[in-house]
């Protein structure tokens, strides 16, 4: 009878706290009192005590100024320390330094560590710790799946609530900078009515420490300043920059900078009139300069060319070493070639020398079944963070390479392609959210586990309950693997229905268009195998890393057998180190992918009693349309690929259910959309 009461008791209390997930991690619950002493009264110190006072139920709390730090101590570094129930003291250099502690401190009440003595010290990875939002100025959003953008535009100078509520979100988890508009730049960003609109923006996520940039069209000069040129040698362009930039700074001092995609899938560039990615890069920085404004320009270029796209990106950027202004930082995606669910970490990172370089990150799901799939991209962002490269030996990792361990930079950062948009759940998939939130964690502490952020979310996010904590984490953290393995296991790449980025399509090969825009030019499949001949024996990809991985890479017998089809071209009888041939592994892979996705769905229902009614629906519908995606891909590529392997698929694995000519026919996105 006690047990059928409790039963109850939790029932009606998740029945009248159903929500629609809008708190996002920020479920921080009533404050007891606790009298908060501040060293003066600025935007950013009210955020800090206003938090406190709300929501922290533990003894009084001291704001104090520590201007006694080491100079090479970050100015958003902070000290929590004393007795959570009797008093503790957050100090910092800076207010946005005690912003962060105000948060890290409930952050520990709300993950249960906040018993006792508190003695914690810590500092950002990188300085500069920025979400790229691929916005649209109508609206629409690049590779969005959660609605429509935050930003609106015709309303602004117009604040909406949401505003503040965002800036709250990052900086809670330590983010500070934020790119506003897509990377293919609308140039009337750049006019005076929407600098307007934006130093609106700035002035709302100001006292949240968070900084804005914009990505600005290289050809700006041409189409909306006048000039009959944009190249960045010329005199008027850079006088146009140069009074471009005094005016973004005369609104918004603070402004962090521009980011720029340039000469890339049709966005014009300093290529366009015969200089180089230093020329176009520097002119915009010596704009910059004396306001303390950054570049960031991007490495994602890749020429119509017989080169194997995933080097495209070293070629070009190699040669210029040496040659960026210290404001200028390279942009680089984690892997060579574009976002996919597992690629091998760009070169770039493990050989540029004397120029700064940043990783881009792509929270958003354009590859990983957009808001529909649940996939915990921190084992992701890890795998690639932890990577070694071995540029000065042991320990340069990509992380370290970045944020200035190995190795002294002006400038260090690091860029996550937003997931947000205008749903009520922010990301439109609840798990989602857990994407945003480890890309910040991450961008604070790099140390962190993909378990450790698990579970700090889940705490803050549903409950602390250990029968609801487990399973949950370990449905998380395994989840990216399952997507793998469901859509492109063994190093398989861009598999990818053409355009939107949903569903399988291994066989297509568009009659027209780029060879790399085709799945057939990464898988490479024939009746006498499959995979991308990266090695010294093919387009030489290896010989990007440095040693001793490029040896590794080049062995089909030492390559890690998670990049196999990554970096070679193997028979489909090819014995791996588990006795099986290549063809069973990715029958078996796929299979195993399915039936993880399977469990997912199981392991959810079981849990409804412990999640309110809104948000228990809503996942579990999304988990129905993964498992149905995951059949999907698993039945497109085994038929497509058997036309080639000609081997049985094993009779111990689920057979198809329906055939390769009834796949070719359906459209994933349109069934699911």
């Amino acid at each position: 009878m006690y047990k059928l009461i409790v039963s109850i008791f939790l029932l009606l209390s998740i029945a009248l706290h159903a929500e629609d997930g809008s708190r996002l991690w920020l479920r921080l619950g009533a404050g007891s009192g606790a009298r908060v002493t501040t060293p003066g009264r600025t935007a950013t110190i009210d955020v800090a005590a206003r938090e406190i006072k709300a929501h922290w139920r533990g003894g009084n709390v001291t704001l104090a100024y520590n201007r006694k730090k080491a100079e090479d101590v970050s100015a958003e570094a902070f000290s929590i320390t004393g007795d959570a129930r009797t008093g503790v003291t957050i100090s910092s250099k800076s207010d946005r330094g005690l912003l962060y502690g105000a948060y890290a401190l409930l952050r520990l009440q709300a993950t249960g560590r906040d018993t006792g003595t508190i003695a914690m010290t810590e500092a950002p990875a990188f300085e500069r710790r920025i979400l790229n939002h691929w916005d649209n100025m109508d609206g629409s959003i690049e590779r969005g799946y959660a609605g429509r953008s935050l930003w609106k535009w015709e309303e602004l100078p117009t604040l909406s609530p949401r505003y503040e509520a965002y800036a709250r979100a990052n900086a809670s988890i330590g983010i500070n900078g934020t790119v506003l508009n897509n990377v293919n730049a609308n140039p009337t960003v750049l006019t005076a009515d929407c600098l307007a609109k934006v130093k609106a923006l700035a002035d709302a996520f100001r006292p949240y420490g968070l900084r804005v940039y914009l990505s600005v069209n290289f050809n700006a000069p041409k189409s909306i300043g006048g000039l009959t040129t944009a190249d960045p040698l010329d005199s008027q362009v850079k006088r146009w920059w140069n009074d471009k930039a005094d005016e973004i700074y005369a609104l918004v001092p603070d402004f962090g900078g521009f980011l720029v995609k340039a000469n890339s899938e049709g966005q014009a560039g300093p290529q366009d009139y015969g200089r180089t990615h230093a020329d176009g890069a520097n002119m915009l920085a010596d704009a910059l300069a004396k306001h303390g404004g950054i570049i960031m320009w991007r490495a994602f270029v890749y020429a119509p060319s017989t080169d194997d796209r995933a080097k495209q990106a070293y070629l070009e950027f190699m040669p210029l070493d040496g040659q960026f202004r210290d404001n200028v930082i390279i942009q680089i995606k984690n892997g060579p070639v574009d976002f996919q669910p597992r690629e091998a970490f760009s070169p770039l990172f493990g050989s540029l020398r004397q120029t700064q370089s940043m990783i881009e990150f792509q929270i958003t799901q354009e590859y990983l079944g957009h808001s529909n799939h649940l996939v915990f991209l921190a084992p992701l962002f890890k795998e690639t963070l932890d990577s070694e490269t071995f540029r000065d030996g042991d320990g340069s990792t990509v992380a370290n390479v970045t944020n200035g361990r190995a190795g002294r930079t002006r400038v260090t950062a690091i860029a996550g392609v937003a997931n947000t948009g205008d749903s009520a759940n922010w990301c439109g998939h609840h798990f989602a959210q857990a994407n945003w939130y480890a890309f910040g964690r991450l961008a604070w502490n790099c140390n962190l586990s993909a378990g450790e952020i698990a579970d700090e979310w889940i705490r803050q996010t549903f409950t602390d309950r250990d029968e609801f904590l487990v399973p949950v984490r370990e449905m998380m953290c395994s989840s990216r693997e399952t997507c793998v393995d469901y859509m492109m296991p063994l190093g398989l790449h861009h598999a990818f229905s053409f355009n939107e980025h949903y569903g399988p399509e291994p066989w297509g090969n568009l009659p027209r268009g780029r060879a790399d825009w085709n799945p057939v030019y990464y898988h490479r499949a024939d009746t006498g195998g499959i995979g991308f001949d990266r090695t010294r024996r093919g387009s030489d990809a290896v010989s990007q890393y440095n040693e001793p991985l490029r040896d590794e890479l080049d062995d089909v017998r030492r390559c890690p057998e998670n990049l196999l089809l990554w970096f070679h071209r193997v028979r489909w009888d090819f014995r791996m180190k588990n006795g099986r041939t290549l063809w069973e592994n990715l029958c078996y892979r796929y299979d195993a992918g399915l039936q993880q996705a399977r469990a997912y769905q199981m392991q959810w229902d079981r849990l409804q009693h412990m999640v309110d009614e809104e948000r228990f629906k809503a996942v579990q519908r999304k988990l129905m349309i993964q498992t149905r995606d995951a059949q999907w891909w698993k039945e497109a590529c085994l038929l497509y690929f058997q036309t080639f392997s000609r081997m049985p698929i094993p009779f111990d694995i689920e057979r198809p259910t329906n055939t390769l000519e009834d796949i070719k026919k359906m459209n994933l996105r349109k069934i699911t959309y």
